[in-house]
């Protein structure tokens, strides 16, 4: 998670990310595939719809919930069908709270299965961090975290292989949170503390215990 500059990030919005990294870094094809898969869509989609109710573990702590006094709004084990049609019909239709609104004027069908494809992984904190880490980290140090992103070029020193860190969990936390200046290292890496919620930081530094472990597998 290293700095981006505010130019780049103008013409990344405008043009889209192929427009000027090398295909030297991250292969298109493989961090197409990464960032396509609908569970990381997906978390993007629920963050900016579903978090303010059902809270960013599907778990009903949220700022909203104290609007809703005596109703539990943490999101319960159903099948696939089930959430597609509450979320695009609202909770009447379905014999629910009638507190949850039809979706299906403001998310196209695609967006709806993505969100369903996240309720699937969303108790599972290494797979939330997954979606975030790619989401949010993965233009600068790669959809391995091997440092090898569509940005990393820009940057000198360059991102870092994240699967090669030695360092402890509280440190990537640190350095998440309030960049890496503030601890006497390179400018590249901007303080994420603001745009990342505390529990979406703790859940990107599961996932990254994970691919280490598993770089040193292999």
């Amino acid at each position: 998670m290293t700095h981006t500059p505010g130019w780049f990030l103008i013409v990344v919005s405008l043009f889209g990310v192929a427009a000027v990294c090398s295909p030297a870094q991250d292969a298109s094809k493989v961090s197409e595939q990464a960032l396509s898969k609908p569970e990381i869509r997906g978390g993007i989609v629920f963050k900016n719809y579903c978090v303010v109710c059902h809270g960013e573990r599907g778990d009903g702590v949220a700022r909203a919930a104290k609007l809703y006094s005596g109703l539990n709004l943490a999101i319960k084990p159903r099948p696939s069908d089930y959430y597609i049609r509450i979320i695009r019909n609202g909770g009447e239709r379905v014999g629910a709270s009638r507190f949850m609104p039809p979706w299906q004027d403001e998310l196209s069908n695609e967006q709806i299965g993505d969100v369903v494809a996240f309720l699937k992984v969303i108790g599972d904190p290494v797979r939330r961090g997954e979606a975030v880490f790619k989401a949010n980290c993965a233009l600068c140090h790669g959809v391995r975290g091997d440092g090898t992103g569509r940005a990393a070029k820009l940057f000198n020193p360059p991102p870092a292989d994240l699967t090669r860190s030695d360092k402890t969990d509280e440190y990537k936390e640190q350095i998440i949170r309030r960049g890496s200046e503030s601890l006497q290292r390179s400018s590249g890496m901007p303080p994420w503390g603001e745009r990342l919620s505390n529990r979406e930081i703790s859940d990107v530094v599961r996932y990254l215990r994970t691919i280490v472990i598993a770089s040193h597998d292999q």
